[in-house]
């Protein structure tokens, strides 16, 4: 790793150097005007950079003339030291990019860790064959089947507020699912390789198809003024929409009563959803809480 090298470098120029990295390594591919866009630069000094990080980093990026961009090399290894978090973000908010450093945070700020992390070769894998919508191969473990190699065409990172999952087409099930990042290991991606048009992410009904829900005040908590303020609601309700894919597991971080009764008891329940009929046909809305209730009910 050329620290050296680097330390002997401006910030600006090793923040652009970051970028190159993180646009290679997560979606395997640069190109000289995504420099200039990001950065505000000419053409010459975003060509410049790419030279010195292939200078930097000879095995890194390779030229790509047909595509007329530089593409990540074969033997790739990161020069410089991200943590997963701000990869994370980076990937779903599009921000931060520059070099990896403590910064002093303007005010005191205490944010929770996380309990898991997924590896960045796997998530550079996952990231790469998303970007490039092509198949990936995979060694996956599930709690149920145990150790299977599949072949996924991913589409789309998603976070449930504990980890990290991919939704993808699974070509073994014959199904979109999710995969947890963290249970996957030995991806290949499947780069030129023919997607069908059935595995693609517009056939995914539970993705495409978004759900409005009404949520209120839970009506147990005492004070319900004090949860409409706190979410900001309009006229005592807070109106989302989410996809179906997901609505399970956010209903479930954020902690919502979805019995039709709102039977589910304790401080965390803060919201009720007002009309439990909102979740027919979303299949992981038996993560929502007090859901298995309303089926019991039924």
């Amino acid at each position: 790793m050329p620290i050296d090298q680097l330390a002997e470098l401006t910030q600006p120029q090793r923040d652009r150097l970051a970028f190159v990295e993180l646009r290679v390594r997560f979606v395997g591919e640069i190109r000289r005007q995504d420099l200039v866009s990001r950065f505000g630069i000419q053409s010459a000094a975003a060509t410049r950079d790419l030279a010195l990080y292939k200078e930097l980093a000879p095995n890194n990026i390779d030229y790509d003339s047909k595509g007329k961009s530089y593409i990540i090399g074969s033997d790739f290894s990161p020069i410089f030291d991200f943590p997963p978090e701000r990869v994370l973000t980076w990937l779903s908010q599009g921000f931060g990019d520059g070099e990896p450093m403590l910064l002093k945070p303007w005010v005191s700020c205490e944010i929770p860790s996380r309990l898991t992390h997924p590896y960045l070769e796997i998530l550079a894998s996952v990231t790469r064959a998303v970007h490039l919508q092509c198949p990936l191969k995979i060694e996956y473990f599930s709690i149920s089947n145990g150790k299977s190699v599949r072949e996924i065409i991913p589409f789309a990172l998603t976070d449930n507020g504990l980890r990290w999952h991919v939704r993808a087409f699974d070509r073994k099930s014959r199904e979109f699912r999710d995969f947890v990042i963290t249970r996957i290991k030995q991806p290949v991606v499947m780069k030129g390789a023919e997607v069908l048009t059935h595995e693609r992410s517009d056939q995914d009904i539970q993705w495409t198809r978004i759900v409005e829900l009404d949520l209120v005040p839970h009506p147990d908590q005492p004070y319900p003024e004090i949860t409409e303020m706190d979410y900001a609601m309009n006229e005592g309700v807070l109106h989302v929409k989410l996809r179906a894919a997901t609505a399970g597991y956010t209903l479930r971080k954020w902690s919502v009563d979805c019995s039709p009764d709102h039977s589910l008891h304790g401080p965390e329940y803060r919201l009720w959803l007002k009309d439990h009929l909102a979740l027919y046909g979303v299949k992981n809305a038996v993560l929502a809480p007090g859901y298995q209730l309303t089926n019991q009910s039924a």
